[in-house]
């Protein structure tokens, strides 16, 4: 028996089918995840809304608004919370792309007044053990009852109040440029209420 003769119009042939299966069988697939991760990103951020906002007794998510923005990829979300149709809070998704690994992904909670009432990561690319850190209490509890007016959301090093991170300055950096952009919008999309100053 001869051997059958590889010829390039073979190889081509090969190729062409190798990738045509590989091309159908990841579209096949991200279909089948397109919508699981969908939901666990809006479960993230409904359990995120509960964290950083004070009680509220309507559902945020179905009153999210949209700003478009030059300062990032997608727009910013800002979610109202409302108790007994008063406004008792406001959500802001802040990012910065100036993170040590990239993106850096935050959801700042503010009370009618403008004070910070909580923040939570949402997504973050930093260095195990170094930038992850911006995750503890130890670093969140910083920014909490404070007002962004007063109280400079940058790093110590670089004239702020936020202590940095021990060995991720630049991710410090990173989460105070994504919550002086959640604090910047909240500033001109929501209406100030003195009734609720302390």
């Amino acid at each position: 028996m001869s051997k059958k003769k590889s010829t390039f119009l073979n190889m081509i042939l090969a190729l062409f089918v190798i990738t045509l299966v590989a091309g159908l069988s990841l579209g096949y697939v991200n279909d089948l995840t397109k919508g699981p991760i969908a939901k666990a990103k809006l479960e993230r951020k409904v359990n995120a809304l509960k964290e950083v906002l004070p009680d509220f007794d309507n559902n945020p998510v179905e009153d999210v608004r949209k700003i478009a923005s030059d300062k990032t990829k997608d727009s910013i979300e800002i979610y109202t919370a409302s108790l007994k149709n008063t406004v008792s809070g406001t959500a802001v998704i802040g990012s910065s792309e100036k993170g040590f690994s990239g993106l850096v992904k935050i959801m700042v909670g503010f009370k009618p007044n403008g004070t910070i009432k909580n923040i939570v990561v949402l997504e973050q690319k930093e260095t195990p053990g170094l930038g992850t850190k911006m995750k503890d209490e130890k670093f969140i509890k910083q920014f909490r009852e404070k007002d962004p007016s007063t109280f400079n959301l940058k790093a110590t090093k670089d004239g702020g109040d936020v202590d940095a991170l021990t060995g991720a300055t630049i991710t410090t950096r990173a989460f105070g440029e994504a919550a002086q952009m959640a604090y910047d919008v909240f500033v001109a999309h929501t209406e100030p209420q003195e009734k609720f100053k302390k």
